[in-house]
């Protein structure tokens, strides 16, 4: 009796992993293996060695894996393709011997020869990279030890470059596929050695990712050796209000940069889970022209801060989710927000300042001039991030203080670069993301990439080499970083706005998301569908 019991039970065994296995199946492999994310802006271009998207790296940074990985709990570099590194002791030179067992998505090895060749097509001026380059700071030469060791010479000691190298800007690419299909063409083809292949990009609608079977050499900060989705789709929603509708049909599964009043209906729904991810880096901010009058004026600079409410700017566009920025740069290892905080909001202040800079109503109709020429200013804000929003109560309060105030909205960053090529404004909205304040030195220093001020002084570009040096210890380089801020706020450069808060959306069936130390981009490789 007992032995028929035993046989009884192994049936019913049996038969139960059969109905569960034919209940798997029957959900067919597009709701068991594919996930759909939805992005905001399509990019202008998706090559992450050219172009600089902050939204690109979410997709792409499952397709490349970069030299070194920066875990997010503990602000610590781990090896990625690189297996370990040294720098020598003067921070001129890092080496690094790098992994044998590691191939591109096409085949092509990685080694050595792949580095060069991926940090020469960055530095290459006929590619015209928006971000990646400056990543690379004073990069002078890379040598080829042996295959599996390159060096990377510095012409003066650089803080960021492992930061720099950590992200997806910098992630190694297929040398074969770069050269068969050409500048223009590789951003349809690309080819990395990360978890996810690379299936198709097309522009304004889709990009689509594949599990790669042959990843077999994940680093420290994935939790998972492979990734169990099988496919990704991130589809493009420039309409934040039709992303939220397509997350609540269960079109998509998940939704970034969500609006603050989507966020908190979103929030109360027990369907979805919200994670707010803060990004550190360059606050929101407006830089001022110093090379265009009136804002060459220190004293017009300082009044237009002051002219400001920012607390109400940043409750009225982003509500609970954002606190207002008082520093040119945030994060765990590097918070400067204590340190010489941004003046208040003061219009009294504002009104004397511009008096005594000469800025008056001589006429009566609430429009301030000097020398019978009026107190005009053109303010040009990016399309991203709610900025368009925030530079129109920054207009407002220009407006009540007595300035005739324009605003121009660029419809992506090439237009806004050639805007800030031409010169022509006297505010304008741009910054950059990274753990490292390193990238301070491409905004501020007077031959920086970015320098939209166009501010030059000696002194502010000597401070920005030291705090960079490798050979500081934090502490040095904080104080030395605080200094500048005091230095920059002295100065009046910049409005600062709040520091950035991706709020992310989830369906509850997706597990296991968390996020690179750079904030924006969801470790993929970790990602699982509940049903």
């Amino acid at each position: 009796m007992k032995s028929r019991l035993q046989d009884l039970t192994l049936i019913i065994a049996l038969f139960s992993i059969l109905f569960l296995i034919t209940a798997a199946c029957s959900k067919g492999p597009e709701e068991t293996s594919t996930l759909v994310y939805g992005l905001t802006l399509a990019p202008s271009g998706i090559d992450p060695h050219l172009n600089a998207s902050s939204e690109l790296g979410i997709p792409l940074r499952s397709v490349y894996d970069t030299l070194v990985f920066l875990y997010p709990e503990t602000g610590n570099f781990v090896p990625g393709l690189a297996e370990s590194w040294t720098i020598s002791p003067d921070g001129l030179t890092y080496t690094f011997t790098l992994r044998h067992d590691v191939t591109f998505h096409d085949g092509t090895p990685f080694n050595a020869q792949a580095v060069l060749a991926n940090l020469d097509r960055i530095r290459d001026p006929n590619n015209h990279s928006q971000k990646a380059v400056f990543m690379l700071g004073p990069l002078e030469e890379v040598e080829l030890i042996d295959d599996y060791k390159v060096a990377i010479h510095l012409s003066e000691p650089y803080a960021p470059l492992l930061d720099s190298l950590s992200d997806v800007y910098l992630g190694m690419a297929s040398p074969t596929a770069f050269e068969t299909w050409g500048t223009a063409e590789y951003q349809f083809h690309q080819v990395g050695t990360g978890p996810y292949r690379f299936v198709e990009y097309i522009p304004n609608d889709r990009l689509t990712l594949a599990h790669n079977p042959d990843y077999a050499w994940a680093p420290s900060i994935y939790y998972q050796p492979q990734a169990e989705i099988q496919n990704i789709i991130f589809r493009f929603y420039e309409d934040s209000s039709t992303r939220a509708l397509a997350l609540e049909s269960g079109e998509i599964d998940i939704i970034g940069e969500v609006p603050p009043h989507e966020a908190s209906r979103l929030s109360v729904n027990a369907d979805f889970t919200l994670y707010p991810v803060s990004i550190p880096g360059q606050p929101m901010q407006f830089f001022f022209n110093t090379q265009l009058a009136p804002t060459d004026d220190v004293m017009v600079r300082r009044a237009l801060i002051h002219a400001v409410d920012r607390q109400y700017a940043v409750t009225t566009v982003f509500g609970v989710y954002s606190v207002v920025a008082q520093s040119p740069f945030l994060a765990s290892t590097f918070n400067l927000e204590s340190h010489n905080p941004t003046p208040d909001y003061d219009p009294k202040t504002a009104e004397a300042l511009l008096e005594a800079a000469g800025w008056t109503d001589e006429d009566g109709d609430g429009i301030r001039s000097k020398n019978n020429i009026p107190l005009e200013l053109h303010i040009v804000s990016p399309p991203w991030g709610s900025n368009s929003e925030v530079a129109q109560l920054i207009r407002a309060d220009w407006e009540t203080i007595g300035a005739r105030v324009t605003l121009e909205i660029a419809s992506g960053f090439g237009p806004l670069k050639e805007i800030q090529t031409q010169g022509e404004y006297h505010a304008i909205g741009i910054n950059f993301f990274g753990t490292d304040p390193g990238l301070l030195r491409s905004f501020y220093s007077s031959t920086g990439l970015y320098n939209w001020t166009g501010f030059s002084d000696p002194k502010l570009d000597q401070l920005l080499l030291q705090a960079s040096q490798t050979s500081l210890d934090p502490n040095e380089r904080l104080r030395l970083y605080q200094q500048f801020v005091s230095h920059v706020q002295e100065e009046a450069l910049l409005l600062p706005i709040r520091f950035y808060v991706n709020l992310v959306v989830a369906s509850k069936r997706v597990e296991g998301l968390h996020f690179s130390a750079q904030g924006w981009y969801p470790i993929l490789i970790d990602l699982r569908i509940s049903h």
